[in-house]
């Protein structure tokens, strides 16, 4: 049975050996590939090592083993330019596993986290393969086993591999795909930007445009000016319940770059507006530095009804333009898992 599992990081609350044992535990079910899709990966010589066995056990097994991931970074990125704020490092790492890679290019970001095996289960959500992602990060992290839904990914991972690049890539033609979660049956649908990203932003509209009960809200930014209008609407005709966490510092960082860009200085007033009156938490992280410490609340989430929608796909204009990819979960009981998350994440980060 085509199913859907998930689990949850928050920072201090599990080990980095713990998460790398889920990651290890899905390599090593290989049989025929493993394509991975990474935006950064940077680890630990301890987990280095962990990851290295499963990979080395699988190439020895007979599994093809490729990577895809984004384009070297620059030493000290201009964020405002929109250059890759990921720290330098993920080409050397990658290139030390001594598999075949592809560099992929591109004027914006490759910021899929993917991982696809033997075109029959996918990794993916928003945890990065780095340390930090793992152990200081909030994150979610979804398997699906379906060979349906797997293949779409694969069709992604080509995509990135055959053209090094990822502009023109994404345009693929989706259907929902019935899954399992909770022994109840789940409507799941992927998407891929930059091909999809304007339908992307358009969809996610429309979904909390048509919410009757609920709108919650778990995302590292909010700046989709769509998304800020519709939120807006919603919270001033007052029928449906808004409220969630954002990461705060990072979301002050952009309203520097709102400020100096005049038709973006709009979102300035009416975000805060939203956070004031859906009571949003915000998590004050580190500020960011190439070489500090990195606990960005950085789930992508929202919760709308009984549908989650959640994967690499920030909430802003910019991932249009990335390659990324984006779940749209229809299941009550996979909503009401990631509310209680989002519950506790609240609760932890509320001032006292």
């Amino acid at each position: 049975m085509d199913n859907v599992s998930v689990f949850f990081l928050a920072e201090g609350e599990q080990s980095a050996d713990d998460v790398m044992a889920r990651l290890t535990t899905f390599i090593r079910a290989a049989k025929q590939s493993l394509a991975f899709a990474i935006y950064d990966m940077r680890f630990s010589d301890p987990l280095r090592t962990q990851l290295a066995a499963a990979l080395r056990d699988r190439a020895e097994a007979g599994v093809e083993i490729r990577f895809c991931y984004d384009a070297d970074k620059p030493p000290e990125p201009n964020l405002a330019a929109g250059q890759d704020p990921a720290p330098a490092g993920t080409g050397a790492f990658v290139q030390s596993l001594r598999y075949p890679w592809r560099r992929i290019a591109g004027m914006k970001l490759m910021h899929s986290k993917f991982v696809v095996r033997d075109r029959q289960a996918v990794w993916t959500g928003s945890a990065n393969m780095t340390n930090d992602a793992f152990t200081l990060m909030e994150n979610n992290i979804v398997e699906i086993d379906s060979p349906a839904f797997a293949s779409y990914y694969a069709q992604n991972f080509e995509q990135l591999w055959e053209k090094q690049n990822f502009e023109h890539t994404g345009g693929i033609h989706t259907e929902p795909v019935t899954l399992t979660f909770s022994n109840q049956s789940a409507n799941a649908h992927v998407m891929f930007s930059p091909g999809c990203g304007l339908e992307i932003d358009t969809e996610i509209a429309r979904r909390v445009r048509a919410a009757q009960r609920r709108v919650r809200i778990c995302s590292l930014l909010i700046n989709s000016g769509t998304l800020i209008g519709e939120l807006g609407n919603l919270l001033r005709h007052g029928r449906v319940a808004v409220d969630g966490i954002y990461d705060r510092t990072q979301m002050s960082d952009v309203y520097v770059q709102w400020q100096e860009v005049p038709q973006n200085r709009w979102k300035i007033g009416a975000l805060k507006e939203i956070i004031a009156r859906a009571g949003l938490v915000g998590k004050d992280s580190m500020p960011y530095t190439p070489a500090g410490r990195h606990n960005f609340m950085h789930n992508k989430v929202l919760v709308i009804d009984d549908t989650v929608i959640t994967g690499s796909y920030n909430f802003s204009r910019s991932a249009q333009f990335n390659a990324e990819n984006i779940l749209f979960i229809e299941s009550a009981p996979l909503a009401e898992t990631y509310s209680v998350y989002i519950d506790h994440l609240i609760q932890k980060y509320r001032p006292a």
